[in-house]
């Protein structure tokens, strides 16, 4: 079993950053790929980010690119989101996920674990 926890979200105005965070424990994380999802209210969870383990192959919606930033550190177990220029749609609850397959995915149902989430919030 893997859990999942997520922190650093807020609220801050558009045009700003916040580096979100995601810290496992339970199982071995280090060969897990892991994405970020986000989802606001009456809307399906959307893919955002991943990154594989191996070489650490990134992915990335087309609404974040060049914006969002996916990195992992192994040793410290953790995933990070680092989110520029932050727009209001960017608003939501940010979740983090593993996969036991070390491969990109988009798919909320290649994901195994997920955190609780963290709140996102841009003032426009």
């Amino acid at each position: 079993q893997v859990q999942l926890v997520e922190s650093g979200g807020g609220l801050v105005q558009a045009g700003g950053s916040l580096r979100l965070s995601c810290t496992a424990s339970g199982q071995t994380f280090a060969k897990y790929a892991m994405g970020w999802f986000r989802q606001t209210p009456g809307k399906e969870r959307e893919f955002v980010a991943a990154i594989t383990w191996s070489f650490r192959n990134t992915a990335y919606a087309d609404s974040v690119k060049g914006r969002f930033t996916i990195s992992r550190d192994n040793a410290k177990i953790t995933v990070y989101l680092q989110m520029n220029s932050l727009k209001p749609e960017d608003t939501a609850v940010y979740y983090c996920a593993a996969n036991r397959l070390d491969m990109i995915a988009t798919m909320t149902s290649n994901y195994n674990y997920w955190g609780q989430g963290t709140q996102v919030t841009v003032s426009s």
